[in-house]
């Protein structure tokens, strides 16, 4: 019989659910959209219920486009939005409030309080020696806090050990294991700021350091582990869940980088940008964050990463409020037909400006605009403006000792050609497009693979990754200059410090 592997996706939009052979080949998609939620200015919020009903409702309508019988699923990996974070109550799992997304910036201030705090005890590098990362909302820390000290009895709860934490992989396994495993995995559980990566343990001097309880943590496991079984009345059968990885670690896992220096980049709702750095924790001195590419066997692998967070959702601000085109696939068409002699430049620093630059209070703007400009125009920057925010993530690895000669593309994006060649000319560097893009989930696929022993190695998995296309660069250094100097000046001007 043959055997398949069922990954859910369960992104920042939507949530999917993909089943591939063991040959890494896509046979079905169920996928779902849901609401988000803007509460305030810099907030967003997501209602876990419907992360849980659209994922079963994907996972149910994957299985029955596939037309097999849950039986034949060897494993299912989860793969999720990281950061995002949610607190629910232990005996009835219900979400003590919305779940707080990693876009979310209400704990910015915050956050700025407690680096103020730390330079004046002189511990300004407490949190990136121990967790690889930048003090900053985007991660789980605050908006924990946030949680315990907002919602009337929460904090209370928390200290009983009657409520639960978790990233959304967390809360996904609580529910479909019915509550009997509360767990996440080494890539998403580095995504918190509460877990020391040389360590492999939550970090007591952090959690102290935040105010929050350890009794609400989750066990923290191998990417390939066994995290349970789902509950009969699910799908009819219950499958075991053999693997779990964050969305970027998942991407990086799907695109075979599994050597040091191997980088990949994802074109999702952000960009991500990371680079395999082996068993070696590579701290950088410029704003990129250390962080766990995959642990197997009890053995760590890094990363460095870069964080971007507009990409795709720039075009959905074009798409849906700007009404500039009906359907993203419209793109590449409009962004060829724009004139190369304008100058127009596009910052989206809608929630901020991430990697290198941290800085939370930049907003968007557009700069350069002419009586000749128009949609396509604004298209082609807005297009652009995923390559720009490339290249300052490609200078400031460079700046850390690490260039990547070759970078492996995924993600939505990934499939228009103009910004794919634009990426290659800005980068100097080739660009390869694997002929499976939805590498998230193909990762995750991969390690709940590893687990139910179909594959037996890395290299195994290494051999089914197969290029589609590869982009070359077609401009000169000095083109790459004076399009990146434009480049800095416009974010210069949308920074506040």
């Amino acid at each position: 019989m043959t055997q398949y592997l069922l990954s859910i996706d369960q992104g920042t939009t939507s949530s999917r659910a993909i089943i591939f052979t063991e040959n890494g080949e896509r046979v079905a998609i169920g996928q779902h959209d849901y609401a988000q939620h803007y509460p305030r200015d810099g907030w967003v919020e997501h209602e876990p219920e419907d992360i849980w009903r659209t994922t079963i409702t994907s996972c149910r309508d994957a299985i029955k486009a596939a037309d097999i019988k849950p039986q034949q699923i060897a494993s299912i990996g989860i793969t999720n939005q990281r950061e995002t974070t949610v607190i629910w109550d232990r005996r009835t799992g219900q979400p003590v409030h919305r779940a707080i997304v990693w876009q979310d910036r209400r704990t910015a201030a915050y956050c700025s309080a407690l680096r103020e705090k730390l330079e004046k005890a002189g511990q300004a590098g407490l949190i990136q020696q121990k967790t690889g990362l930048l003090l900053d909302a985007y991660f789980s820390a605050s908006k924990i806090v946030w949680l315990l000290d907002n919602i009337p009895g929460a904090r209370q709860a928390a200290e009983q050990g009657d409520l639960a934490f978790g990233t959304i992989d967390s809360y996904l396994l609580w529910h479909l294991t019915a509550g009997k495993l509360h767990a996440t995995d080494a890539t998403n559980a580095s995504r918190t700021m509460l877990f020391n990566i040389h360590t492999q343990q939550w970090d007591q001097e952090l959690l102290e350091l935040f105010g929050i309880p350890e009794k609400i943590l989750p066990q923290v496991k191998d990417c390939a582990d066994n995290y349970g079984f789902t509950t009969p009345e699910l799908f009819g059968h219950s499958i075991p869940i053999g693997g779990m990885m964050g969305d970027q670690q998942a991407a990086a896992f799907g695109q075979a980088c599994f050597e040091p220096g191997m980088t990949k980049s994802t074109y999702g709702t952000g960009c991500f940008l990371l680079m395999n750095s082996g068993k070696q924790a590579l701290t950088s001195r410029h704003n990129l964050l250390t962080t766990v590419a995959f642990r197997l066997n009890g053995e760590t692998h890094y990363a460095l990463e870069g964080s971007i967070f507009m990409a795709g959702a720039t075009m959905q601000w074009l798409r849906d409020k700007l009404r500039l085109f009906s359907s993203t696939a419209e793109t590449e068409a409009l962004a060829a037909q724009a004139d190369p002699g304008l100058s127009v430049m596009l910052v989206p620093a809608f929630t901020g400006l991430g990697a290198p630059w941290w800085d939370p209070d930049a907003r968007g703007a557009i700069f350069g605009l002419t009586r000749d400009a128009g949609i396509p125009e604004i298209v082609a920057a807005a297009l652009m403006s995923v390559a720009y925010q490339t290249k300052d993530l490609q200078k400031a690895m460079e700046a850390d000792g690490q260039r990547p000669n070759t970078l492996r593309v995924d993600g939505g994006m990934a499939a228009n050609g103009f910004a794919m060649q634009q990426l290659a000319d800005l980068l100097g560097c080739q660009v390869d497009r694997p002929e499976v893009t939805e590498t998230t989930a193909l990762g995750a696929a991969f390690v709940a693979g590893l687990q139910a022993g179909i594959y037996h190695s890395l290299q195994q998995i290494s051999a089914l990754w197969k290029l589609e296309h590869s982009f070359a660069p077609e401009k000169d250094k000095n083109w790459r200059d004076q399009q990146y100097n434009r480049w800095l000046d416009a974010v210069n001007r949308t920074r506040t410090n």
